[in-house]
């Protein structure tokens, strides 16, 4: 499994305008050069951001775009959702039969039972994360995710 770029960049472009203390917000081409993507890519994102409901932007000389609500109420989860979808929904065996109208395994799935799982594992860590927790340092957010995770924690930060 692999986070697609679009979710990278769309979640780090949500972070860049949480962080921001411009009362106006920032522009496309503040985003653009602070997070070196091209304004076009950047445009894309905050469209996708603004129809999700997590920016709204104003416009003309003063405009930007800033958090459409606070980054408490902001769910990691539900921002990746709303830039990627999700690893696996009732659907997914519908998308993935072959070359028959029907998957030959619709009746006992030992990998729809797996993706169920791993979504599952997924949704409860980044449900309970909120862009106010991703807006803090790396350790802080290592820790919060071990604390999710029973304690454990599965990477090192670097410091």
């Amino acid at each position: 499994m692999k986070i697609s770029a679009q979710e990278e960049y769309g979640l780090r472009c949500l972070l860049r305008i949480g962080s921001s203390e411009l009362p106006e917000g920032l522009t496309i081409p503040d985003i653009s050069k602070l997070e070196g993507l091209s304004p076009a890519n950047v445009a894309k994102l905050l469209r996708i951001l603004r129809l999700g409901g997590f920016i709204e932007s104003a416009r003309g000389r003063s405009g930007g775009y800033k958090l459409a609500k606070p980054a408490e109420r902001i769910v990691v989860g539900e921002v990746l959702a709303v830039l990627g979808g999700r690893i696996y929904n009732p659907t997914f065996c519908d998308a993935h039969t072959g070359m028959n109208s029907v998957c030959g395994h619709i009746i006992d799935c030992s990998m729809r039972s797996l993706w169920r799982a791993v979504q599952d594992a997924v949704d409860v860590v980044l449900g309970k994360i909120t862009l106010k927790d991703m807006l803090g340092n790396e350790k802080v957010v290592t820790e919060l995710v071990a604390a999710l995770n029973g304690g454990v924690v599965e990477s090192q930060v670097v410091n």
